[in-house]
């Protein structure tokens, strides 16, 4: 009789924490660690690296990229890897992008009342990103890319010029676009393939996230605490998120300067 055991080579560990109503490439992981490691990455971010833009401050790490959206290859520096990278692993976050794994990691940080224009990640990096989350919770909305993009570029994103903060007003009929994802501390949110190239991402500038439910959170079955948004607001508090990427150009340049000089 033939073997009816399921193909574990096939299995998906992300199929479970799809992300309902959007794209099938979206997933939703709460806890993705634990609170102490939350907490020795939030101690460990270097002060000094803070590069303050009008409405967020960021750093990244190792460096920016080139003018022409090239990383200098270098290691990422440890209190980002583990347990972060090597969780990756576990659920295969990189494993279909060139490097197999993300070389390079943009913290931003927002404090009650920033947030970031509708934008993509550009074309610099693999169609993945994954971001956890630090701090406190926020909202991240979801809209549909307009018609006609006029793009910024800069460091491998586009910020899309002329797209107020919030959901555009009409959904798209496939999906249930405009919508919101609650990113929870702790928690880990991956975009990639037609997720990444088709849509966009942003964070309304507001002191309190009001509307929350179900019906307008579409990752509201996959919170770890969904009770604490029962009255359907989220009053914010600074949250910063760690972006994940594999940059396609690296040059190993810096890597060479620095091997140099270990070896006197």
């Amino acid at each position: 009789m033939a073997s009816t055991a399921p193909n574990l080579d096939s299995f998906d560990p992300l199929f479970p924490f799809r992300i309902q109503g959007l794209p099938p490439t979206m997933y939703y992981i709460p806890n993705f660690i634990s609170a102490e490691e939350e907490a020795s990455i939030l101690s460990k971010i270097p002060s000094q690296r803070w590069v303050t833009l009008s409405h967020r401050r960021l750093q990244a790490h190792p460096s920016t990229l080139t003018n022409n959206n090239t990383l200098l290859g270098a290691l990422l520096p440890s209190y980002l890897v583990k347990p972060v990278v090597e969780r990756f692993n576990v659920f295969g976050v990189f494993k279909n992008t060139p490097h197999k794994e993300p070389n390079h990691v943009l913290i931003n940080e927002y404090k009650r009342g920033e947030g970031i224009m509708p934008h993509e990640d550009g074309a610099a990096y693999s169609p993945v990103v994954a971001t956890v989350s630090l701090g406190a919770p926020i909202c991240l909305e979801i809209t549909s890319k307009p018609a006609k993009l006029e793009e910024h570029r800069s460091g491998g994103e586009s910020e899309i010029q002329g797209v107020t903060n919030g959901p555009s007003p009409e959904p798209t009929s496939e999906y249930n676009i405009p919508t919101r994802i609650l990113q929870e501390p702790r928690s880990l949110l991956i975009t990639t393939s037609s997720a990444y190239s088709d849509l966009l991402h942003g964070i309304s500038s507001i002191e309190v996230d009001e509307n929350l439910s179900p019906d307008t959170i579409a990752n509201w079955s996959l919170l770890a605490e969904p009770y604490l948004f029962k009255e359907g607001r989220n009053k914010r508090r600074t949250r910063v998120s760690l972006t994940y990427r594999d940059v396609l150009k690296v040059s190993s340049a810096a890597r060479k300067v620095l091997g140099g000089l270990s070896k006197r």
